[in-house]
């Protein structure tokens, strides 16, 4: 089964999260950042023609062996699903749009959400805004695993597994352990893509299902584009609790690896988030970073000292939301 983690417990923290403070003391250095906020307008443009792209794909791959099916799902398919994951991401903070348009975010997060074929476009954004606003919170921030996750994947094999099962533990565990009544846009996100799916099957039938879901689920497991999940807050160095990655690999995932300084300044468009590094770079070049979300895979699985322990967590004080 491989070799057991070192750690028993998270590693808990005292302090307030880090990103507020740096963001004060940046922006009192560099105020030009400032015109950096707002949205990126090609955006929708970029998610249009990835959603109009899957359209095409399902009608090419419906009559393909199911071999080629996975094959495809894991290689090219799963890599679009992922990457319209993240600008859901990216539409959670009101960036397609602006924040003066909510309801046009909503509606590109729904439409954005065809081709995964699982609807979590209007839910994940009001989980994954309170991981921003509470970081390491031990009931708030969602992203950390549970004990039961931590003490159940505890060894090489199982943090393997824990890889695999990851789309499911980022779906269920928010349910469970810090549950919210549904609002009634999560009812038409869901309303709307089961009946997506429904026409899918209809039209393409059952393969095409399956490249879908099969796809978005590879592709969040063991797979190189989902290595950010593990890169951008589990504790490579003890003490530091957000990574960035600078690889190509932003090319493909709306810059999402510049992930210290998304959450310093979640209201810049991941396609600018460059300029802030290159800007502040002082702030940014001397903290822990990664080079590949591969290694970063490798390393959680091999490394004893990582795994899903190895997160930074605070204490829940009763914060409203």
């Amino acid at each position: 089964m491989g070799a057991h983690v070192s750690r028993t417990d998270f590693e808990w923290s005292y302090t307030e999260e880090p990103h507020a403070s740096r963001r004060k003391i940046i922006l009192e250095k560099y105020p030009q950042i400032k015109k950096l906020f707002g949205y990126d307008p090609n955006f929708k443009w970029i998610v249009a023609g990835m959603v109009f792209t899957q359209f095409v794909m399902m009608y090419v791959m419906k009559d393909q062996s199911w071999p080629m099916i996975f094959l495809v799902a894991y290689c090219f398919g799963g890599v679009i699903n992922h990457s319209l994951m993240l600008a859901i991401h990216e539409i959670s903070h009101n960036l397609a749009f602006g924040h003066a348009r909510p309801l046009a975010n909503k509606i590109l997060g729904i439409f954005t959400n065809l081709p995964i074929g699982i609807p979590f476009s209007v839910s994940f954004k009001k989980y994954h805004l309170e991981h921003h606003r509470y970081q390491g919170d031990e009931i708030k921030d969602t992203d950390i695993p549970t004990y039961l996750e931590a003490k159940m994947f505890c060894n090489t094999f199982g943090k393997f597994c824990w890889l695999m099962l990851q789309p499911f533990f980022y779906a269920l565990r928010p349910v469970i352990t810090y549950p919210k009544n549904p609002t009634k846009f999560e009812i038409v996100n869901v309303i709307v893509q089961l009946a997506f799916d429904v026409l899918v099957y209809k039209l393409c039938g059952g393969k095409i299902l399956v490249y879908m879901i099969g796809g978005s689920l590879l592709a969040m497991g063991v797979h190189p584009v989902a290595g950010h999940f593990v890169s951008e807050h589990y504790m490579f160095r003890k003490g530091f609790e957000t990574y960035s990655y600078y690889g190509w690999l932003n090319l493909i995932t709306f810059n999402v690896g510049y992930h210290n300084e998304h959450h310093d300044f979640p209201a810049v468009p991941g396609s600018k988030l460059p300029e802030v590094k290159r800007i502040a770079g002082e702030y940014y070049d001397n903290l822990p970073q990664h080079n590949s979300w591969v290694s970063v895979l490798y390393d959680f699985v091999m490394d004893p000292d990582i795994g899903p322990y190895a997160r930074i967590k605070r204490k829940n004080h009763g914060l409203k939301s």
